[in-house]
């Protein structure tokens, strides 16, 4: 039967609810876990900048499932700093990269968290604490103070990336699709002044 004129606004609204009901479970799942940076500055110490940032994991029940089955889990901390230019695009002078690996020894019933970047390793006996080390860097230093012009402005900023592509390959198509794995966080800029 065909739809007259009339019956398109009501079939309109009856599409837009089923997109909706659609939607909604993965806004509920969206508050259950990820990561989010709460706190992050950077401080003059002597003659550098140093780093401190607070981050929260909450992993997914898929992301938790993984790991107890022996799949490390891979994030990258990407810290930039950029002069903020009038006329021109920001000039970039600093990207760093801090990245993580945290997997899960069921032999020895531990977790293991790894600083990739810099190779210090710690032992953990629960996820919690293992997440919480991942959670907190602290005076990690950045860049040199004679980069920074007392004239200028400055934007830093830090962000968290989950790295989907070092799951096991049959596991990355159900990652990128999944949003239990959007497990990344969105830039935290803040402006920093010499």
């Amino acid at each position: 039967m065909p739809v007259s004129l009339s019956d398109k606004p009501q079939l309109l609204t009856i599409c837009l609810l089923c997109a909706l009901a659609w939607l909604c479970p993965v806004s509920v799942y969206a508050d259950e876990f990820a990561v989010n940076i709460k706190k992050a500055e950077m401080t003059l110490r002597g003659n550098s900048y140093v780093l401190s940032a607070d981050i929260d994991y909450q992993l997914s029940n898929s992301a938790k499932d993984a790991l107890q089955n022996g799949i490390s889990l891979f994030w990258t901390v990407y810290v930039k700093v950029q002069q903020r230019r009038a006329y021109l695009w920001n000039k970039k002078l600093l990207d760093k990269e801090i990245r993580y690996r945290i997997q899960y020894h069921a032999l020895l019933n531990i977790y293991r968290v790894r600083n990739e970047s810099s190779g210090a390793v710690g032992n953990f006996s629960t996820l919690s604490a293992a997440l919480h080390t991942m959670s907190m860097i602290r005076n990690m230093p950045i860049m040199d103070k004679a980069d920074i012009a007392s004239d200028a402005h400055y934007i830093a900023g830090i962000k968290v990336s989950f790295d989907r592509d070092e799951l096991p390959l049959p596991l990355r198509p159900i990652a990128y699709i999944n949003p239990q794995w959007y497990l990344s966080s969105d830039w935290y800029l803040w402006s920093l002044k010499k």
